[in-house]
């Protein structure tokens, strides 16, 4: 009874992320392309939509380092909450075109971000378990990528036949996605209060029904423990992973769309096509979370890095197509100019597709290792996770405006390639010490080494207890 209350706990936190992010991935979708039709209207106005986004995950990487001490004081549910109003309130700016109020509602938004992302990663953790904590991850992970193709759906049927986004068109976009978003904090409004879990989530078997209790943490030991784990060897070599999804985060949610909207030779609906993008980006991330949300207990068995590896290759074989199929200058704004082949928007859509396959091989397994490997300090790891890749993807949409696709791409494979290898060293060394441990003695019994291999981590899980 317990497992099947956290599981819809999993449930309606992934209903409350699938809303509030419909509402705000469709927006950083298209961002761009708004933002350039909103300025040919009013010439005053001079918002940019990389700046927007570079300040957004800027203010979230700051803020990230404060998550965890305003989580032990409010509690995940209350931040998570607080967190996705921000992202409405930067939507409803929109309403009002001006340059100086963009730039304020993107850094109150990193703000908001932080807590949410740290808040949810927290309560994942708490209603999981070493036996659920890959199913949960990829469950989440495929209901919050379902906003992919819902809201960008929507948009492919405003924009089309559309080369500019009309006041009207640009309204009406914004209303439904305000009113998507206020759903979402709907949601996350219901979620319920979670016990302590049971025993260390590296643990399978009847010692799960031990309660440890463990002591709140303050503000300032939330804080010194987000620091004193960032300096540990295991999440230094996981933040060049970490950074890699950031890279990548930027450049598909913010920049490959908009460059498929600008590539004028790949078609008279090269606008409509940018929402389409994001619904195969969607599809893709979907695709990805529910399969290895089905098959997480054996992917456990098997270890993660087989995962991650394939998103790898995936994602470099779509940058390669990506070379292949759209213009250097893309990136920057209307170009007819073509690449080494004529501009498809069959190979773009594909491209779309694996980008979010691959994302979702990368980002669940991530999700899987914080809330199983650092079960006892999940605040502090999601903070730290969410902080290494706001900094790489604020530092990516800085650099959008001046950097030509090729060397995009470049720096792409170069961090994919050095992330992926950190994180197959991290899970390798976490193998060998499960291995070492396996003949630890747990509640009088003796673990066997087996087809778990699951280590025991003794320490007590500081920050699985809820405030709020």
């Amino acid at each position: 009874m317990a497992m099947e209350r956290r599981f819809l706990n999993v449930i309606l936190l992934g209903f409350g992320f699938m809303f509030v992010f419909t509402a705000f991935q469709t927006m950083g979708n298209i961002e761009k392309t708004i933002l350039d039709s909103i300025t040919e209207d009013y010439p005053s106005f001079e918002g940019d939509g990389y700046t927007s986004l570079a300040i957004i995950y800027a203010a979230l990487a700051i803020c990230n380092w404060l998550a965890p001490s305003i989580i032990s004081v409010v509690g995940p549910r209350v931040a998570m909450v607080i967190g996705a109003v921000t992202y409405c309130l930067f939507i409803i700016t929109f309403l009002f075109p001006k340059t100086w109020l963009l730039y304020a509602a993107s850094c109150m938004l990193g703000a908001g971000a932080a807590i949410i992302w740290t808040g949810q990663g927290n309560y994942l953790t708490l209603n999981s378990d070493a036996a659920t904590i890959s199913r949960n991850s990829g469950v989440f992970w495929a209901m919050l990528q379902t906003s992919m193709f819902l809201g960008n759906l929507f948009v492919y049927i405003q924009f089309q036949g559309k080369s500019h986004i009309d006041e009207n068109t640009r309204h009406l976009v914004f209303g439904v996605l305000i009113a998507l978003a206020i759903v979402g904090i709907g949601f996350l409004v219901t979620l319920r209060r979670t016990e302590t879990p049971v025993c260390p989530t590296e643990i399978v078997g009847d010692c799960e029904k031990v309660e440890i209790k463990s002591e709140p943490q303050g503000p300032l030991e939330a804080l010194r423990g987000a620091v004193k784990l960032f300096c540990t060897k295991e999440m230094l070599i996981l933040s060049l992973t970490f950074f890699y999804t950031g890279v990548e985060l930027s450049f598909f949610s913010g920049v490959y769309s908009s460059s498929i909207g600008f590539t004028n030779s790949i078609g008279a609906n090269a606008k409509q096509l940018v929402g389409l993008s994001g619904v195969f980006i969607g599809i893709g991330e979907v695709l990805g979370g529910a399969l290895f949300g089905i098959l997480g207990n054996k992917t456990a068995r098997w270890g993660r890095d087989p995962i991650v590896i394939t998103g790898y290759l995936i994602h470099v074989l779509s940058f390669f197509l990506i070379f292949l199929n759209l213009p250097n200058d893309a990136p920057f704004g209307e170009t007819d100019e073509k690449s080494y082949m004529e501009p498809s928007a069959y190979v773009a859509m594909l491209c779309s597709f694996l980008l979010g396959f691959g994302d979702a091989c990368y980002n669940t397994q991530i999700y899987s290792t914080l809330g199983g490997t650092f079960a006892h300090d999940s605040t502090s790891a999601f903070a730290i996770f969410k902080f290494t890749q706001s900094v790489a993807a604020a530092g990516c949409f800085f650099y959008s405006s001046h950097a030509n696709l090729s060397i995009q791409l470049l720096v792409l494979v170069t961090l994919a390639t050095l992330g992926t290898v950190a994180f197959c060293f991290v899970e390798w060394l976490a193998k060998q010490k499960r291995i070492k441990e396996a003949s630890t003695t747990i509640c009088g019994e003796e673990i066997i080494p087996s087809h778990n291999n699951y280590k025991y981590d003794s320490k007590p899980r500081d920050n699985l207890h809820e405030n709020d």
